[in-house]
């Protein structure tokens, strides 16, 4: 049997792919820089071997994917190269593999990875589906029927895929490091348009999206009853979100999600229209969406002496201000912190105005330094360019991270793309060491 080699197997979409084909019972390994990362975890429980790199581990006969992170440089794909191996880049083969299956592809500037997961936890009831979040979570189910998988416009990724269906949450302006400005994401959004096979789901709530045009039929969801699917009527209480679905003015159905915040019934309404589209029975949509848990570093949360710690990914200022939004209508008494660490200078520079006002909603805010890799420079970019945009804000360091001991009744949510998580934990070592 084909040995599956994966060269940077760390990397989330690699990760998910690898425990995609390890559950399909592909000889699956793979190899990476030695730090450890959470996408590793699930990996090694599947007893999946990680190498470090080493050109000894390329052999003939295998099938060699390499994570679009790695070039030439990469001792591996050297040696891939020297033995007339073929390198196949990640998007490429994904593009390739998905055509087996009824494929969904979920993309958007926000929401991918959790609408991806609400798509695949919904469908999964219905017909046997494989699934790629962009989390790093993957499951492979042999016999599949759907497969779906977040789909990345950064670089236009996402123009190696030609799925039967594409998801289109939103777009907006972001990756500043490769895209020019917000017609230049569209312009890569109406070109994977083009590649779809069988329908669009677009957010007829989004401007951008509004404008498209493509050879499959556009079907589109929002608030407004103009859109194909809308909600109506939407309320909240401690069980969740609350709302009625209408299919082109026709009462669909009641629904109840875990999420709040409207992105979250959006979110829920791209699924509904897919799985109507598909026929799956109303009751099991219904079922579904109750139950779903969630997907990582997305709203994650745990409870913490009488304080709510919340991990989130939002680096994006639409994003900032969809957690806080979710956080106030879940915890209406609380007082909400927010913990950011930008991600990157390019990004921080851009939207310097925006990510200020997004942190406003929030009754106090504390700023890390801003994340960026070694390759990117700062200019004379600083944080105090951000604090000194919103009032009371300050910086805060691991170890300063006591300071957060006197929102002792708060809801902490911790914010960022690269690794705020160990302010997180810097923090929690400080409560425990004070007894708080």
């Amino acid at each position: 049997m084909t040995v599956y080699h994966f060269i940077g197997i760390k990397g989330s979409g690699m990760s998910a792919l690898a425990q995609i084909l390890s559950d399909m019972q592909y000889d699956v390994q793979g190899s990476d820089v030695d730090k450890v990362f959470f996408t590793q975890k699930p990996l090694e429980k599947k007893g999946i071997p990680l190498l470090p790199f080493q050109k000894e581990n390329i052999q003939e006969g295998q099938t060699v994917i390499a994570s679009a992170a790695y070039n030439e440089e990469n001792e591996e794909i050297r040696e891939a190269t020297n033995k007339n191996i073929q390198v196949h880049q990640y998007p490429t083969f994904l593009g390739d593999f998905i055509q087996q299956f009824t494929s969904i592809a979920i993309t958007g500037s926000h929401g991918k990875t959790t609408t991806t997961g609400l798509m695949a936890h919904v469908l999964q009831d219905a017909k046997p589906t494989s699934y790629l979040i962009g989390d790093g979570t993957g499951k492979g189910e042999q016999g599949s029927e759907y497969f779906v998988f977040e789909a990345c416009e950064y670089r236009r990724h996402f123009l190696h895929y030609n799925p039967d269906y594409a998801i289109m949450t939103n777009i907006d302006f972001d990756h500043p490091d490769y895209f020019k400005d917000v017609e230049d994401v569209f312009q890569a959004f109406q070109e994977m348009a083009m590649q779809v096979k069988k329908a669009i789901i677009a957010c007829g709530d989004d401007e951008h999206l509004q404008k498209l045009t493509a050879q499959v039929p556009v079907l589109y969801y929002g608030f407004n009853e103009d859109n194909d699917f809308y909600a109506k009527d939407v309320t909240t209480d401690e069980n969740g979100t609350h709302f009625d679905a209408y299919v082109r003015s026709s009462f669909y159905g009641s629904f109840t999600i875990p999420g709040y915040g409207s992105h979250h019934v959006l979110n829920a309404l791209s699924v509904i229209a897919l799985c109507h589209y598909e026929e799956v029975e109303l009751e099991t949509i219904q079922k579904r969406l109750q139950t779903f848990q969630g997907v990582k570093r997305r709203f994650s949360e745990k409870t913490f002496g009488n304080q709510v710690l919340i991990d989130d990914y939002a680096h994006h200022p639409t994003e900032i201000s969809a957690t806080i939004e979710s956080a106030k209508q879940k915890y209406p008494e609380k007082e909400i912190i927010a913990i950011f660490q930008p991600h990157t200078f390019s990004r921080t520079k851009t939207f310097l105005d925006e990510f200020a006002n997004s942190l406003k909603s929030a009754d106090r805010v504390y700023l890390c330094d801003i994340f960026s890799s070694a390759r990117e420079k700062s200019g004379d970019l600083t944080i105090n360019d951000l604090l000194e945009r919103i009032p009371d804000a300050e910086q805060i360091h691991e170890d300063t991270m006591y300071r957060l001991l006197r929102h002792d009744q708060g809801v902490l949510l911790f914010m960022g793309a690269g690794d705020v998580q160990k302010f997180q934990a810097a923090y929690e070592k400080t409560a425990e060491k004070e007894g708080a």
